[in-house]
Parts: structure tokens; C-alpha cells; sequence
């Protein structure tokens, strides 16, 4: 969607305020809402009702409790303001029926349900709503992982996080890993349902191509795994996001085999150092070089001499020795200049270590185990994909801008390897092979000032729409997991939902929106499961259930 650029200062920040205001119907009383939880949770639960009110958090009930674990999974402070919209109840289930329940009980009371399982959604979908009746189910009680060496799998719970996840694997094996994000209080249930990737996808895919089952609380509070609820629906939550859908309430993955020796290096360069040019010749040649290597530029605007100007971050993860690392970037790369003295060679655990920004001299892996160990800020994301190589002008100009705005950055992620022989429709999420790289536009900040916001989300928008030129088209692709609400909102649950959905869903899933939309219709058919980005359902028009066999 393009944008024009405006003024900063004319930017509400309060981007989510204004849809939720454009909502005229009134919200029902959060005390009634919550009472009617109470009344209607030990009727569909085998558990006592005592047991069950323990794990409801009301505004008015519980106001201290409801506070702590609204806000203990908020990883944007921009969805953690006075005006932010609040969910009339909280609840954190710790058994399967109690989800189960939550889910009839919700729809009982004519409530929408948002669910968390980590908090990183960019856009706080998991815990804001534009509706005025909403409440939250909170997963994180979800966070088991069953780690077994002798088939190479894990059953991960939806509120695990990856950096636990990491862990529980180098605990049993020193040559396993799992192909998923370098943050690691990403919650699993996230992570997986919108595809996932990690310094591994050009050797290994997506996390979701790893999935080899799943257990779900589908929209009647039945349990559903991949035999139970067909094919249809185990391919919709590879990457079609699972809250579309249910209640995802684990995963069972494939684990991947790690070499001991991993390397790892981080190399910057500046504008007069040749980074455009740098940056020219990585999108060339890495796509095509060892599966074994991937390499991340950041791009960002910085201050050197008391001069503004643009500098690539080159960050790399390499599956083998730093020998064989600097040969092969020697005869593929040697622009770069790298070094055998660039190199740290590390174990797959360190590696994980060294891309969530630990220090590795002063840093055991069981601070992957702190499921707090980020700092919460502001921040906005949004997406691109690079199709047709960047020109080196083109490079310079993009820095340029970069420097003229002031604070956004880019993520470039390297394609390449397993994700050009996959295709397309094997999962929801289709920006496989044409892809040369993926963009993620970053931009954080600390301070709350409303001023300070509004700035930061125009240079984003300003950005996106400098950078049309440059990246795919028609649909201009994006991805799920860096949400982006300016690409498109689904208002409730009104007329307009497949129209409006069409709008972002083509951009996340391309080719595949419509099979989303089937087995959508087909598996909630009255769209309770629905959030501002959802997967909408076809109106008057029933799919017919799963068959169990693929419909591609």
C-alpha cells in the first residue's frame, strides 16, 4: 500500500485509538463479563470452581493481578499506555480443559478472544483489540517442551519461548538445533503459526517446515491434532497464523542436525568505506554461496566525526570452521576483507548466544531459561521483499535516506539455499524461491513522548514508500510475523471482513490466500477466531469441512 509522507506532528499516535472509536456499539459491563466466566467455567471444566477462579483476572475483581500479568507479556510500550484499550478479563490457563472451557465460554458470552503466547506481535494484537468486548487468553502456563534426541523431535507448548526451547535441546545433544528466531523470548505459538526463521533457513527452510504435528482448541472447544483435524488445517497453521483458527496449544518439531563448530562474525562498514558498494555485491553473489553460511546486513544512520552518514553491519552464522569460512568468503566475497581474526568459533548454543547480543565471555546459556531478558521499548516493524538486485546507486540512495530520516534502519535477511526448493504453496507463507532478500524496517525508541512517536512512525511510512521502486510487486509481499497494520485492518466481523482481509492477506500469503480462506470458512465458519489481521472467512458460502487430504 502506498503511502504519501506526512507531517509528523499530524500522525496520531494512537494509529489503533482511531479504529477503536470508529467501533459505535457499546461494550458490555466488564463485571458482568467477568461473572459470567465464573458462572460459566465450571460447567464446561472438570475442575473445581475454586481452581478455576484463580486463573480469571479481572480489572475490577483482582485489579493488582490483573495489572501484573496484562503487562508482564507486553513487548511494546506503545500498547501499554492509559488510553490503550483493556481486556475485560484476563485468563491463564494450566490445563488443556481450561482452555477448552475459556473457548465456549467466550463464545457463550459473545466476547472476542485475543490470545498471547509471548507478547512480540510488533502491532499488540495478542492483548489490544479494536473491538469493545474482548478478553485475553494467556498461554504462557503453556511452555512444556518434551525434548527427545532418540527421534529428533520436540512437543513445544504455544507459551514456551525459543530461547527455552535452544535450551532444552543443547541440554540433551550438542548436535541438534531447531531453525527458529534469534530473539529468545519469542513465544513459540507465535513464531511457528507465522512461519518462522532463523540464522539456519538457508540450510534448513523455516521453522514451519520443521512442524511435524500439532495440538489445537478449534472453535466447538474439541482437541485437534494433525490425524483428528485433517491436513487442510495442519497446512493452515504452518504459517497462516494459528489464531486464525483455534487455540494452538502445542507443536511437535523435527529437529535438525548442528556441527560443533559453528562461526560466527559481525564486520561494519561505512558509506566511505564502500558499504553501497558492499552491500551491491552481497545481494549478487550470497543468495548462490554455501547453504552452510547466512549472513545479515543491518543498515542504520549514524554519527562518525560528528558526521551523519550510513554504515552496513554484516553479521554471519556459519555452519562449520572458520578455515573453511574465510576460503569460501575469500573466493565468493573477498571484498569484504574477511579475516581468520574477524572469526569467533563457537558451539551451536554460543551461536545462539552471540545473535541475541550476550556477551559471550560473561554469558552461560541458561540466560536463555530468563523469560525476561529483553528490554521492552517502542517500536514499529514493517516489510519488504527484494525480487530484482539493488543497483549500487540504488544502495547509495537508500542510505542516504536512511541518513535524511534520522533513526529508522533495515534488517536485510538472505534468501537462498533450502528456501528456493520449497514451494511456494507447501506451507501458507509463499515468499520462497525469486526472493533475493527479505527487508525488515526497524525503528526503536525509549522515550514516550507522543511528538517523539508520531516522528518515528512517518519516517517508517516515509521509508516504505521510498523504497516502492526497489521491492516486490503486485501484491507488494509482506510477512506475517513483522505485522504491519498500515498494509491493511479487518474491522470485526461485519460485511466487509473477506474484502478487507483480501487487502493484507494477499500481501502476507499471495497465491495461497484463498485455500486460508476455505479451510477458515470451513473450520470456524462464523469467524469467532479473528483478530485485525486475520483470516477472514468466505460469507454465505461454507467450504465444507476438512477432508483430511490436501486440497492444493
Amino acid at each position: 500500500m502506498n503511502q504519501p509522507a506526512m507531517n509528523p506532528l499530524i500522525i496520531p499516535s494512537l494509529l489503533l485509538n482511531l479504529l477503536f472509536l470508529s467501533v459505535s456499539y457499546a461494550a458490555i459491563d466488564p463485571v458482568s463479563i467477568y461473572q459470567s466466566f465464573l458462572k460459566c467455567l465450571p460447567l464446561n471444566s472438570p475442575e473445581s470452581a475454586a481452581d478455576l477462579s484463580a486463573i480469571v483476572y479481572s480489572s475490577t475483581a483482582n485489579s493488582s493481578g490483573y495489572t501484573t500479568v496484562l503487562q508482564d507479556y507486553i513487548k511494546n510500550q506503545r500498547f501499554n499506555t492509559s488510553s490503550t484499550p483493556k481486556p475485560a478479563v484476563i485468563i491463564t490457563p494450566t490445563t488443556e480443559s481450561q482452555v477448552q472451557a475459556a473457548v465456549i465460554c467466550a463464545k457463550s458470552a459473545g466476547v472476542q478472544i485475543k490470545i498471547r503466547s509471548g507478547g512480540h506481535d510488533y502491532e499488540g494484537i495478542s492483548y489490544v483489540s479494536s473491538e469493545p468486548d474482548f478478553i485475553i487468553l494467556d498461554m504462557f502456563n503453556f511452555r512444556s517442551i518434551d525434548v527427545n534426541i532418540a527421534d529428533e523431535t520436540a512437543v513445544v507448548g504455544a507459551g514456551a519461548q525459543l530461547g527455552e526451547l535452544y535450551y532444552r535441546i543443547y541440554e540433551k545433544s550438542k548436535v541438534h538445533g531447531f531453525p527458529a528466531g534469534v530473539c529468545p523470548t519469542v513465544g513459540v505459538g507465535g513464531h511457528l503459526s507465522g512461519g518462522g526463521y532463523g540464522t539456519m533457513l538457508r540450510k534448513h527452510g523455516l521453522s514451519v517446515d520443521h512442524v511435524t504435528d500439532f495440538r489445537i482448541v478449534d472453535v466447538n472447544g474439541r482437541i485437534l491434532d494433525r490425524k483428528s483435524g485433517g491436513e487442510d488445517l495442519f497446512w493452515a497453521v504452518r504459517g497462516g497464523g494459528g489464531g486464525s483458527f483455534g487455540v494452538i496449544l502445542s507443536y511437535t518439531v523435527k529437529l535438525v542436525p548442528v556441527p560443533e563448530v559453528n562461526t560466527v562474525f559481525r564486520i561494519m562498514k561505512t558509506q566511505s568505506q564502500n558499504a553501497s558498494a558492499l552491500v551491491h555485491k552481497w545481494q549478487m553473489v550470497m543468495p548462490n554461496i554455501d547453504d552452510d553460511l547466512f549472513i545479515r546486513i543491518l543498515l542504520q544512520p549514524v554519527t562518525v566525526n560528528r558526521q551523519k552518514t550510513g554504515r552496513a553491519t554484516f553479521i554471519a552464522h556459519f555452519l562449520g570452521d572458520s578455515d573453511r569460512l574465510v576460503d569460501l568468503m575469500t573466493k565468493n566475497f573477498p571484498e569484504l576483507g574477511l579475516k581468520k581474526e574477524d572469526c569467533i568459533e563457537v558451539s551451536w548454543i554460543q551461536s545462539v548466544l552471540y545473535w541475541a547480543n550476550f556477551d559471550l565471555n560473561s554469558t552461560a546459556p541458561e540466560i536463555l531459561l530468563n523469560r525476561h531478558s529483553d528490554s521492552v521499548n517502542f517500536g514499529k516493524r514493517k516489510s519488504d521483499y527484494v525480487q530484482t538486485p539493488i543497483s549500487e546507486s540504488g544502495m547509495t540512495s537508500i542510505f542516504n535516506k536512511l541518513v535524511e530520516l534520522g533513526k529508522l534502519g533495515f534488517v536485510f535477511n538472505l534468501y537462498g539455499g533450502r528456501m528456493y526448493e520449497i514451494p511456494a504453496d507447501a506451507t501458507p507463507f509463499p515468499h520462497r524461491t525469486g526472493n533475493l532478500f527479505k527487508i525488515q524496517y526497524s525503528v526503536n525508541w525509549n522515550d514516550p513522548d507522543p511528538e517523539l512517536e508520531a516522528n518515528y512512525l512517518n519516517q517508517s511510512r516515509v521509508m516504505y514508500e521510498f523504497m516502492t521502486p526497489f521491492v516486490s510487486k503486485n501484491p507488494r509481499g509482506a510477512y506475517l510475523n513483522y505485522r504491519d497494520l498500515d498494509i491493511g485492518v479487518m474491522s470485526g466481523n461485519g460485511e466487509k471482513s473477506y474484502s478487507e482481509g483480501q487487502v493484507y492477506g494477499e500481501k502476507y500469503f499471495m497465491g495461497n490466500f484463498e485455500r486460508l480462506v476455505k479451510i477458515k470458512t470451513a473450520v470456524d465458519p462464523d469467524n469467532f477466531f479473528r483478530n485485525e489481521q486475520s483470516i477472514p472467512t468466505l460469507a454465505g458460502k461454507l467450504a465444507g469441512k476438512p477432508t483430511g487430504k490436501s486440497s492444493r
